[in-house]
């Protein structure tokens, strides 16, 4: 029965480590606002694309509107975010978005979450708290939220550790 046990283990642990190596985060690796790891943080991840061919891979939210602000001067092509769930790029624009619950978020008080649809959001919900809300919404919230107070420096101000 222990040789059993030992196996499954194995298996388990191997099909995890397999997955992980398997996610490939597009290009930074880190986050130049805060030194954050976009592999970690993938399920938070941006990419904000200019109309001059620009882009910038971010960590999360409050990392892209801080690149656009620092930015103020080029056309924002594209805005993609990860689908919490699956880690995949999805047009943040058109994305579901939960905003608060349980869950902590990156680089913010107040979580905001992107999924691809609303099955996916309303489970997460239903696991986690919080509340739908529209890009436009959750927009408004993270510049608030970067007015307020300064944008946290590198290596400092993630909120959530796990990246899960």
């Amino acid at each position: 029965m222990g040789k059993i046990w030992i196996l499954i283990m194995f298996l388990l642990s191997s099909t995890v480590l397999s997955f992980a190596a398997d996610l490939k985060v597009e290009a930074p690796a880190q986050c130049k606002y805060c030194g954050m790891d976009r592999t970690v943080f993938a399920q938070s991840r941006m990419v904000v694309t200019y109309t001059d061919g620009s882009s910038s891979g971010t960590c999360s939210l409050n990392c892209v509107v801080a690149d656009m602000r620092q930015a103020k001067d080029k056309k924002v092509k594209s805005l993609q975010v990860a689908d919490y769930r699956t880690k995949k790029l999805i047009d943040a624009k058109t994305a579901t978005w939960v905003m608060g619950g349980k869950k902590q978020g990156v680089m913010t008080q107040v979580a905001k979450w992107a999924f691809a649809d609303k099955k996916g959001a309303g489970a997460f919900i239903k696991a986690n708290g919080g509340k739908l809300a529209t890009f436009n919404e959750v927009l408004k919230a993270t510049e608030k939220e970067l007015t307020d107070s300064s944008h946290p420096r590198k290596g400092n101000g993630h909120d959530e550790h796990s990246g899960h």
